[in-house]
């Protein structure tokens, strides 16, 4: 029976040969995502349909290779590379990732690095009366700001402007409170100042989203969207921001201070994509009432995550919203199979997340994949 593998670092990951970008096949990578984007712009005005998308995630590029811009690209271009032959409907796409505290920098804090680990942002605040009392700086000013958007500025020289470029990894505003304060008296907050909480989560949320701008001003037509974890696309739409510290409140509690600023986030890029780790079907109701909801992702199968979601009750909860299932699912083909199985519905709207080991194991299970909506159009 597949379990989750705790000896791996990242169980996302794929192993690739880096590649200089002197030595890349820009025309090919270029002729290969444009021959995807009709489907993709389809999919993206559609109720319903089925896309698949096989991931490549780097190894090491969400850890210490994310230092040097160098060779975070260069092990990204070889994912590129390898994954054209990979039977898909999604093109891969560079992220100039660096960490996920960046939000800290603002208020004087920099990033700690261990051998061989992600960045660690210093935690310096007590309380969000101590946020509020420091002016912060805007991201793009900072250290690791000015550094995030150099590496976008090398990315898009080193490729001619040419591939798709997504944000840097984003974070709710919830999640970046607890990069500046300890959890437990973050979560003290909600009864000691909870006004104080909300203006703190006020402040992050517009300093996210100016940055958020600097970096589309930058990347421009380029712009893969919503980002990070999520199958992106030139031509999709949002913001995906990674939410799992809103597995720890109570709905009411999250709607009442964070889903706003969640929404407004999404706003200037044309809605808003959750992401938590974990199994969230406690806040699948919640989600769905976001004003501007786009996309929803979520880890299924043993492989993927230690704590899976339910695959049959997310495709019965989702079928018929027009919110797209981001459905990410490791494992071989006749493991994950069974999983996308249940999450399909004939009203579904589901991107298929698979990490086949072999090119004909991916044909195989893309066609099983497609052959789940009768034969016909991906899209209605």
């Amino acid at each position: 029976m597949a379990v989750f593998n705790t000896s791996l670092r990242d169980s996302q990951s794929t192993d690739v040969e880096p590649i200089a970008p002197e030595n890349f096949d820009f025309d090919a990578y270029c002729d290969y995502e444009a021959g995807l984007l009709p489907a993709n712009s389809a999919f993206a005005g559609a109720e319903s349909g089925l896309l698949v998308y096989r991931r490549f995630r780097a190894d090491g590029v969400f850890y210490d290779k994310c230092k040097n811009p160098g060779e975070s690209l260069a092990l990204q271009l070889g994912a590129l590379q390898a994954s054209m032959a990979y039977r898909a409907d999604i093109a891969n796409f560079l992220e100039p990732w660096y960490g996920i505290g960046y939000i800290t920098s603002c208020f004087g804090s920099n990033y700690s690095w261990r051998p061989g680990q992600a960045p660690e942002p210093e935690i310096k605040f007590g309380s969000c009366a101590e946020i509020l009392a420091q002016e912060p700086k805007p991201i793009k000013d900072t250290p690791i700001g000015k550094h995030i958007l150099e590496m976008i500025e090398y990315f898009l020289d080193r490729t001619k402007g040419r591939m798709p470029v997504s944000f840097t990894d984003i974070q709710s505003p919830l999640n970046m409170l607890s990069y500046l304060m300890p959890t437990t008296e973050l979560f003290m907050e909600f009864y000691s100042d909870r006004e104080g909480l909300r203006q703190a989560a006020a402040r992050v949320a517009d300093l996210l989203t100016d940055f958020l701008r600097e970096q589309a001003k930058l990347i421009g037509g380029a712009l893969a969207k919503p980002g990070h974890g999520f199958a992106s696309s030139r031509v999709f739409h949002g913001v995906g921001a990674s939410d799992d510290m809103s597995l720890m409140l109570s709905a009411g509690d999250y709607e009442e201070i964070f889903m706003p600023l969640d929404e407004q986030i999404g706003e200037p890029f044309g809605g808003f994509c959750y992401h938590s780790c974990g199994n969230w079907a406690a806040k699948i109701d919640m989600v769905r009432r976001y004003r501007n909801i786009l996309t929803a992702d979520g880890a299924f199968g043993p492989e993927t995550d230690p704590a899976p979601n339910d695959p049959a009750l997310f495709g019965r909860k989702f079928a018929g919203s027009g919110v797209c299932l981001n459905a990410r699912c490791v494992g071989r083909a006749d493991d994950v199979f069974p999983v996308f199985q249940k999450l399909w519905r004939p009203a579904q709207k589901l991107i298929a997340v698979t990490y086949c080991q072999t090119p004909e194991e991916q044909d195989i299970l893309y066609g099983r994949l497609h052959a789940l909506t009768g034969g016909g159009s991906q899209c209605a």
